[in-house]
C-alpha cells in the first residue's frame, strides 16, 4: 500500500463516518433534559422561529462547521444573545480569537448560562446552554485566557449579536 492509497482510504473512511453520523442525527428527537426552563416551546414552535441549522444546534446539540460563523469576525462592542429566546448571554468584552474557528469567550454574563456533563465523542466535556430556554451553545474548556482560564467555545448559530447602541 502506498501513501496515496492510505490517504485516500483514510479520507474515504472519514467521509463515510461523517455521513453515517449525519444520517444518525437526522430525525433523532431532541435530547431529553431533566431540567426545566422558563421558556419552553413545542418542536413545531421552535422550528417556526429557528432556521434548520439553528434548530439542529440549539435543540439537537449539533455543531456548526468551524470557520463558518460571521460572529467569528464580529469586533464591535455589544452583547451576544441566545438565538432561541433572546437572553443576553455574552459581552463582546469577554470575546477573543481562540483560533479554533468558533466564537470564543472567557466568561458569560451573570445568570445567563447553565452547564452539564457531556460524555459524547469518547470524552467528558462541559456542555454550555442558555439557562432560560436550554438551547445548546457549545462547550467550555480549561484552555482559555486570564482572568478565568476558560474558553467558552460556542456555535455562532446559537447566538445573535446586538451592537452596544441596541444591546439592551
Amino acid at each position: 500500500m502506498n501513501r496515496r492509497n492510505l490517504v485516500s482510504g483514510g479520507a474515504a473512511f472519514v467521509a463515510v463516518l461523517a455521513g453515517t453520523t449525519a444520517l444518525w442525527r437526522m430525525g433523532r428527537p431532541a435530547p431529553a433534559r431533566a431540567e426545566t426552563f422558563e421558556v419552553t416551546k413545542t418542536e413545531a414552535e421552535w422550528r417556526a422561529i429557528l432556521s434548520d441549522a439553528q434548530y439542529a444546534v440549539l435543540r439537537e446539540e449539533d455543531t456548526e462547521r468551524p470557520g463558518t460563523s460571521p460572529l467569528n469576525h464580529e469586533k464591535r462592542a455589544g452583547i451576544f444573545h441566545c438565538a432561541g429566546c433572546d437572553l443576553a448571554a455574552y459581552s463582546s468584552e469577554a470575546k477573543y480569537d481562540s483560533g479554533t474557528g468558533w466564537p470564543s469567550f472567557w466568561e458569560s454574563l451573570p445568570d445567563a448560562i447553565g452547564t452539564k456533563e457531556d460524555n459524547s465523542f469518547f470524552s467528558t466535556r462541559t456542555e454550555v446552554h442558555c439557562r432560560r430556554c436550554g438551547g445548546h451553545f457549545g462547550h467550555i474548556f480549561d484552555d482559555g485566557p486570564p482572568p478565568t482560564g476558560k474558553r467558552h467555545c460556542l456555535n455562532g448559530l446559537a447566538l445573535t449579536f446586538k451592537p452596544a447602541a441596541q444591546a439592551s
